[in-house]
């Protein structure tokens, strides 16, 4: 049975639509304000193997804050829904992707607990062309995502200094794309078992 969610979110500020299928193909279909992030999402979703719908308005004309923060929080509920129970996950991914000569890696632990933690020799402060689309909010959406999917996310990015803010963020959105797959495959060895000692993952 596929892992699926269906997640509406509306506010004052911002209303999002996302569908979600875990155990997809990396198909994509992302239309949001922020250009910068829909093509950072493509390539989460395309490494991750996750098939990915997502539709954003928002309240982008005062900046892109509230926008880029509420879809880390719907796509971090859509993950925790489809996920449900976590029955057989692995639980903990690691993956590392390099772009030149900067290496992005990110460590996830599926448990429970929302916590989050970026490790970056120079934060990039250079944004886009169009959206100024900076380190800081990369680190809102990565904090927003983690709380609401209840995982432990540390991101490493080394040779920092040598790159813009894009070649930075894809080694970050790859890499959490690719751990993230593995976190949420289903090992069979755990015979549909919670992933935990305790025998619950909130």
């Amino acid at each position: 049975m596929q892992r699926k969610a269906d997640i509406e979110r509306k506010s004052k500020e911002t209303q999002i639509k996302v569908s979600l299928n875990v155990d997809g193909t990396g198909k994509t279909k992302i239309k949001t304000p922020i250009g910068f992030l829909d093509h950072m999402l493509e390539l989460f979703a395309f490494h991750g193997y996750f098939d990915l719908e997502l539709s954003v308005t928002g309240d982008t004309h005062i900046d892109i804050h509230h926008t880029n923060e509420d879809i880390g929080i719907a796509l971090g509920k859509a993950f925790k829904q489809a996920l449900g129970d976590k029955l057989g996950i692995k639980r903990f991914g690691s993956a590392f992707a390099p772009m030149e000569d900067t290496l992005g890696s990110t460590v996830i632990d599926i448990s429970g607990r929302g916590h989050y933690r970026i490790d970056c020799e120079r934060p990039a402060t250079i944004g886009t062309s169009k959206e100024n689309y900076t380190f800081e909010d990369y680190k809102h959406f990565l904090e927003s995502f983690a709380k609401q999917l209840g995982a432990n996310i540390i991101v490493t990015i080394k040779n920092a200094e040598l790159a813009d803010v894009h070649t930075i963020l894809e080694t970050a959105f790859k890499s959490l794309g690719l751990a993230l797959d593995q976190a949420t495959t289903i090992d069979p060895r755990r015979q549909g078992q919670v992933p935990s000692t305790k025998g619950i993952i909130d």
